[in-house]
């Protein structure tokens, strides 16, 4: 004889409010909430509001730079945007005039510092990203003796400031006949660039995978080799990183260009420096002048940008 027992409803269980989560369900963190805070139609709005604020300066500069120095000596750079209009952005393009950039490329002092200033940043930038790439690659892949402690002194030169080594390398450039040199700006630059170089590209080279590096070893590969079509590629962001941060640092400095740069060509911070103390007479040449110096280095990273990103899309196919 067999029993037939009747299906019994299974029991029903009322999540308690009070108690912890269901076992299906995540948590979300703090932080997960905040990335999901920074969506939002009020947290775009106010970045953008931000953004505008912070490019303010660059549009009063343009905006001086494009108006005559009569003009500036009467009224601000947003007196171009007609208030009084039924729309209250739009622009009077009257006061906008071409002669002051006319006036830039006459002026010889301007124009000669600015070719000194691109003979001094681009050697300076090449050099620092080929050596600190060299010895980034020989840190992280090659064994030699003493390798960590002469990584840690390079770690250890981080904490150097400029300041410190003025005077004894003054003396030392003018031992060598290096002072008021534009080689002896390079070196400086140079030599101040490289230890952040090569912490910085040590430590993405030895990102790299290993098999990836041994079977290129295997396929006969060289280190000369491995180092051009292997490590390099992959290091693209690295590289366009430590390209924009060395082409800015030399491009703005002022500090080293005024000490060791020779005074008849100098750079062009130190060229606007010396119009700064004739503002009066010179604002024709000094507003045009300081936004094409500021421009150009806004140029090199935009592209820098882009070879920035092909390179991290470069990495994660390879």
């Amino acid at each position: 004889m067999t029993a037939v027992s009747a299906a019994q409803p299974e029991p029903t269980t009322t999540a308690d409010p009070s108690g912890p989560p269901p076992s299906g369900t995540k948590k979300t963190s703090v932080a997960s909430r905040l990335v999901a805070l920074t969506g939002h139609w009020a947290v775009r709005l106010g970045l953008v509001v931000i953004a505008l604020i912070w490019l303010m300066p660059t549009v009063g500069l343009l905006s001086s730079s494009l108006r005559s120095p009569e003009d500036i000596g009467v009224s601000g750079w947003w007196s171009v945007f007609d208030f009084n209009s039924s729309f209250p952005w739009v622009i009077d393009a009257g006061q906008f005039t071409g002669e002051n950039y006319n006036a830039l490329l006459s002026n010889e002092l301007v124009t000669g510092s600015l070719f000194t200033t691109l003979l001094i940043t681009i050697p300076s930038t090449l050099t620092v990203v080929i050596i600190g790439a060299l010895a980034g690659y020989a840190f992280a892949w090659l064994d030699f003796p003493g390798r960590d402690w002469f990584f840690l002194l390079v770690v250890g030169l981080l904490v150097v400031p400029v300041q410190v080594a003025l005077i004894p390398v003054a003396k030392l450039f003018n031992t060598l006949g290096l002072f008021e040199t534009t080689a002896g700006v390079v070196i400086f630059h140079t030599a101040f660039g490289l230890p952040f170089a090569v912490f910085l590209l040590r430590n993405f080279f030895a990102e790299i995978p290993r098999e990836l590096l041994e079977a290129a070893r295997l396929d006969g590969a060289g280190e000369v080799r491995l180092f051009t079509r292997v490590v390099m590629p992959l290091g693209g962001p690295a590289i366009a990183s430590l390209g924009i941060f060395q082409f800015l640092w030399v491009w703005n400095d002022m500090l080293v260009a005024l000490i060791f740069a020779d005074s008849s060509s100098p750079p062009i911070t130190v060229a606007l420096q010396q119009q700064v103390r004739q503002f009066g007479n010179n604002i024709d040449v000094l507003a045009p002048g300081a936004f094409v110096s500021m421009i150009i280095p806004l140029i090199v990273f935009f592209a820098f940008q882009r070879q920035f990103v092909s390179g991290m899309m470069a990495g994660a196919v390879k």
